[in-house]
């Protein structure tokens, strides 16, 4: 086996440009999905229906830790190839594979069963014609979870060998099929466009971009099935190790999602909806800056604790994180001060009327102050489940999720629909400071907090000078062009333009005041 001998920050960097790139196209096809869903749809009682159908679909997966196959099966796999075993890999893998294939389709079999039950419970207020399509809708999407799940471990194997570039299709397949479903649904059976499409897309984008293409690419890689692997192998009690405080734990993270659509629907009609549109707006940046930062380190730090190099993995995290909290204040700055012309651009057509985008809008706002938590959390997660450390971040994020539903009761009731919105970012703030606490107090080392926050720190003035700059900009330009969709188009142009100048020109100032190099964030 050759060994790369690049520095482990180029490499982490490549790997980062390599998923950013994969990730940034995903989620701006996921805009494009969400664009045609919302002009063929808009926002109404039949899209908050399409909305519930994926809340027990999801719940399985998160059940199997689907979500943290990557996470929990490359560190095993790490520790064979850090000894040079990479036949014993593959044994891990086979053995891995069986009984997590048999689970996730036991689980499926069971929500097919319950689906009308908890959906009456989670959603009491759809009326009779909305549940049951709902419980159809659900029934129709939930063998996708066997993709994902089946599929996660291929593309466990790809990033453990450091593949990164065929994983990064997965989800743009994905939202293909979802946007190929609801186009051609309709011209196919001749009737109004429907939820209905979309939700076969999205049975066949998970076959195709995450089982499909993943087995390719993990066969491409190398990996190899070991048919005479027993069933009693020792790496399915570790995996089990990493693996059941993932399952067991309640992460605010992974619920945030079902918070979002259970209190959403408490609101009124269309109100998952819109907090959908908000919520998946706000993550484009944090998919594109911080999962892909996230997700490229990973195999690099899981190697690096097993070849017994911990003090070079925590310096790796440091300057991750330093450089993803500079990223994602500037990606808070811009979305605050732009969220009105944003989700006009995006969605203002067809069925969705300028109603909708006041009301996204505002919801985006709020979600957007979390995109720095959100990118925080990508990273120190990620830090622990390096070190198979996993029970510190579930117990935190179990104790911060039953925190959660007071908090969103409260909000929700109080403040409707942006009260959810700005319920899920004071969670998620609660969440990741008491993770930073952990992580930098097991280092003993206070001396590195303060030098990972320096540079987000002198980046806030900078943010804060470029959002007023794009706020003032996309002002004028309302005024002056109205709020049709054009007027969108260039008030978010203007604006992103107007907060990279203020931006660098305040930088610059600094820099020759205060001296070269302070303001890197690496």
């Amino acid at each position: 086996m050759t060994e790369d001998t690049r520095p482990i920050s180029r490499r982490v960097g490549i790997a980062a440009l390599i998923v950013s790139g994969g990730v940034l196209a995903s989620r701006l096809l996921g805009q494009v999905r969400d664009i045609v869903f919302a002009g063929m749809l808009g926002a109404s009682g039949a899209t908050d229906v399409y909305v519930a159908a994926f809340r027990i679909p999801d719940f399985l997966n998160y059940l199997l830790a689907g979500g943290f196959l990557s996470i929990t099966f490359i560190p095993i796999f790490a520790r064979y190839l850090a000894a040079d075993d990479e036949e014993g890999g593959w044994t891990a893998l086979t053995a891995i594979i069986r009984p997590i294939a048999v689970a996730i389709t036991a689980l499926v079999a069971v929500g097919w069963v319950i689906t009308p039950t908890v959906l009456a419970w989670l959603f009491p207020d759809f009326s009779p014609e909305q549940l049951a399509e709902a419980i159809r809708l659900t029934r129709i999407v939930l063998p996708a979870q066997i993709f994902f799940v089946v599929g996660a471990l291929f593309t466990a194997v790809q990033y453990a060998k450091g593949r990164f570039v065929i994983p990064t299709i997965a989800p743009i397949a994905y939202n293909l099929g979802i946007i190929a479903g609801g186009v051609l649904q309709p011209v196919i059976t001749g009737t109004d466009p429907s939820p209905e499409g979309f939700i076969w897309g999205a049975l066949v984008g998970a076959f195709v971009g995450n089982f499909l293409l993943q087995w390719w690419g993990a066969a491409r890689a190398g990996m190899r099935w070991m048919p005479g692997t027993g069933w009693r192998h020792p790496a399915i009690a570790e995996y089990l190790a990493i693996a059941l405080p993932l399952m067991i734990g309640l992460s605010v993270v992974v619920l945030d999602d079902t918070f979002m659509s259970v209190f959403g629907n408490r609101v009124g009609e269309a109100t998952q909806t819109h907090l959908q549109y908000a919520r998946r707006t706000m993550l484009v940046p944090v998919g594109t800056l911080a999962q892909a930062a996230g997700v490229a380190a990973f195999p690099f730090l899981a190697r690096l604790f097993a070849e017994g190099k911990g003090t070079e993995m925590a310096d790796a995290v440091d300057r991750t994180l330093r450089t993803v909290l500079v990223l994602s204040l500037a990606a808070t700055g811009l979305t605050v001060a732009l969220t009105q012309p944003v989700i006009r651009t995006l969605f203002e057509r067809g069925s969705f009327t300028a109603t909708d985008t006041v009301a996204t809008a505002s919801a985006l706002f709020f979600y957007a102050l979390a995109i720095p938590l959100w990118g925080g959390l990508q990273i120190l997660s990620r830090g622990f489940y390096a070190r198979k450390e996993m029970w510190t971040p579930v117990v935190i994020g179990t104790v911060a999720s039953l925190v959660a539903v007071p908090v969103y009761v409260a909000m929700q009731s109080r403040f409707g629909r942006n009260g959810v919105a700005a319920a899920s970012t004071l969670v998620l703030a609660l969440y990741t400071v008491a993770l930073a606490a952990a992580w930098y107090r097991r280092l003993a080392d206070a001396g590195r907090v303060t030098a990972m926050l320096a540079a987000p720190a002198r980046s806030v003035p900078l943010i804060a000078a470029g959002s007023l700059a794009a706020f003032g900009v996309a002002w004028v330009v309302a005024r002056g062009l109205g709020d049709g969709w054009w007027a969108g188009v260039v008030a978010v142009t203007a604006g992103t333009v107007s907060f990279a100048a203020v931006g660098l020109v305040a930088g610059g100032l600094l820099h020759d005041r205060f001296g070269r190099g302070r303001l890197r964030p690496g």
